[in-house]
């Protein structure tokens, strides 16, 4: 691919997106939850560098969704036979994927931490106007 112009260059890696949105059911998981996480960031307004927090990890496990659904497609074409270590490195692909959803939780769980104070001195203020 090299030599390309940028144009076709992205014109693969929107195809590539499109392909892991169509085939991969757990992409389609993830796209949902970070749709979620999105609402949710929009009714807690956290500040600007948990979005930024956000904005990264989730980048990082839909990337590596990617990665490891073009590992394990690979593998399977190279070695259609069940094999103890083609296990062991699909597995392994597979928890990098867990791993970096576990750190988006946290940086999520951070940001509402961070954010509580102050969505509950709104709520007082709100309740207090509703009186």
């Amino acid at each position: 691919m090299k030599g390309r112009p940028i144009h076709q260059r992205l014109g693969f890696a929107l195809a590539g997106l499109i392909e892991a949105h169509v085939r991969e059911s757990s992409f389609r998981v993830h796209v949902r939850t970070l749709s979620a996480t999105l609402a949710v960031l929009l009714v807690v307004r956290p500040a600007p560098i948990w979005w930024a927090a956000i904005a990264i990890v989730a980048a990082l496990v839909l990337a590596l969704e990617m990665l490891n659904s073009a590992l394990e497609g690979l593998i399977d074409l190279l070695h259609p036979a069940i094999h103890p270590e083609v296990k062991v490195i699909k597995d392994m692909a597979s928890a990098a994927v867990l791993v970096a959803g576990i750190g988006a939780a946290a940086v999520a769980v951070c940001a509402l931490v961070d954010s509580w104070p102050r969505l509950m001195a709104e709520w007082h203020w709100l309740m207090g106007a509703i009186r």
